[in-house]
């Protein structure tokens, strides 16, 4: 298999593939978050605004 650290970051010549597909996927997860994140804030900001208006 990998006879030391760097073959397996080599992992074969493949690198460049292998490490940028697992940093396109950690981007994807990170913008998944902070897309929920921005979300979850949008609809809690619209329930505290109509829940002010109810009370007026």
């Amino acid at each position: 298999m990998w006879n030391s650290a760097s073959d397996f970051f080599a992992m074969g010549g493949y690198a460049f593939y292998v490490w940028g597909s697992y940093g396109v996927v950690f981007l994807f997860f990170a913008m998944e978050i902070a897309l929920v994140i921005r979300r979850k804030r949008t609809i809690l900001q619209r329930i505290a605004r109509i829940a002010r208006m109810n009370r007026e």
